[in-house]
């Protein structure tokens, strides 16, 4: 008899559950929803096998406009504007079928909560930080995805990084005015602080114009092995890429975001600055302050309702234990087959200058990789070019 997975169980069942509830409208509301998001990259500066020689890299590559995902998402009206909700969703890839995120069955999202129209929602589970719900959508993360954003994702530019054990508090939307706030539970006995994570942002709308800012803060805990730490309280972790594994044994993660967008008929435009610093103690591999600035900017060109361009730069410097920095460009355009369905293309290069440290904490020359495509170079220059398709269900 054929074995049937506890993955493909745990998926029947929800399916089994989404389409029962849809059939109890009396009680409430599920929806099965999802991104399917693929195509075929080609990077020239890519390292090999050995880590030491630089090739051109021919890839299929999944989730680069839209992270691939299917999800279940329902509410319960328990009356006077009151609901009660729940969101479980989970990340793949395309290519292998694999779940992302740490192979987390609910990787991306996994909350339960309540919504007034009053006073706003309550969500307990794994979720994503104000930063990222407000700041977030005033980039070209948006449209285009990681591959626009900063160097190796190292400001959560492309939601790298969930807070699980978190309870957050989202406020109704006042007067174009909305504000929320985060806190992740270190869940460690004699000591609150370890591994806690805590996060606020506001965010402003008033007809174009688009403004937010907000504040993260994660501490790592004290379990490190081999240079790295565990990350494995309330959040998770950033460094994952050649751009900032050298810090990957630090105690803490601070992040100040914001960003603003205007729209002007076909066109809109947006800036946006970040400052990132990753904090040290007696087990890190470095002793002094790592902070990272970024800024960014961006054109995008609505041609028509089906056709969309835009180009972007992002400047990154490394100041602290070492002095890097990273010039990117990058284009990229989509073009709807319908609601649904749309075909995109995506370019980028980028140019690395200075040092950064590795794992051990020695002084190493500063190494290129685009936005959070996370391929490392080998060099200080890396071009890359992306094909592909979207399909939202």
């Amino acid at each position: 008899m054929k074995r049937i997975s506890p993955r493909a169980t745990s998926f029947a069942i929800a399916a089994t559950l989404a389409l029962a509830a849809a059939g109890a409208h009396a009680q409430g509301s599920v929806t099965l929803y999802g991104i399917v998001d693929a195509g075929i990259a080609v990077v020239h500066n890519a390292q090999d096998a050995s880590g030491q020689n630089q090739s051109t890299l021919v890839k299929f590559s999944s989730g680069n406009l839209s992270g691939s995902r299917w999800g279940l998402r329902g509410s319960e009206d328990l009356g006077n504007g009151l609901a009660a909700i729940f969101q479980l969703e989970n990340g793949f890839s395309v290519g292998t079928g694999v779940a992302g995120q740490g192979q987390r069955e609910f990787g991306r999202k996994s909350i339960v909560g309540l919504a007034s129209n009053t006073w706003g929602t309550l969500t307990l589970g794994r979720q994503y930080d104000p930063l990222v719900d407000l700041v977030q959508p005033l980039t070209q993360d948006g449209p285009f995805g990681g591959v626009f954003g900063t160097p190796g994702d190292l400001d959560n530019y492309d939601n790298s990084l969930r807070v699980s054990n978190s309870l957050k508090y989202t406020s109704p939307l006042i007067s174009g005015l909305q504000f929320e706030a985060l806190y992740g539970l270190g869940g460690v006995a004699g000591a609150t602080g370890s591994g806690q994570t805590y996060s606020f942002g506001a965010g402003y709308t008033n007809g174009p114009l688009a403004l937010a800012a907000g504040y993260f803060y994660a501490n790592g805990g004290n379990t490190v092995t081999t240079g790295v730490r565990a990350w494995t309280s309330s959040s998770d972790s950033l460094f994952n890429t050649v751009i900032n594994q050298g810090f990957a044994s630090a105690n803490s993660i601070q992040i100040v975001r914001a960003g603003g967008s205007y729209a002007i008929g076909a066109v809109s435009l947006g800036l946006a600055y970040s400052n990132t610093q990753y904090g040290s103690d007696g087990f890190s591999t470095f002793h002094q302050t790592a902070k990272f600035n970024n800024g960014s900017a961006f054109v995008n060109y609505q041609f028509n309702p089906a056709l969309r361009a835009g180009v972007g730069y992002n400047y990154t410097s490394l100041t602290g234990p070492a002095s890097a920095h990273y010039n990117q460009v990058n284009v990229g355009g989509d073009y709807a087959l319908s609601k649904r369905t749309e075909l995109y293309a995506l370019a980028g290069w980028q140019k690395a200058s200075g040092h950064t440290l590795n794992s051990k904490g020695q002084a190493i020359d500063a190494q290129a990789s685009i936005g959070d495509f996370g391929v490392s170079s080998g060099t200080d220059t890396q071009a890359l070019a992306v094909v592909g398709i979207r399909h939202k269900f």
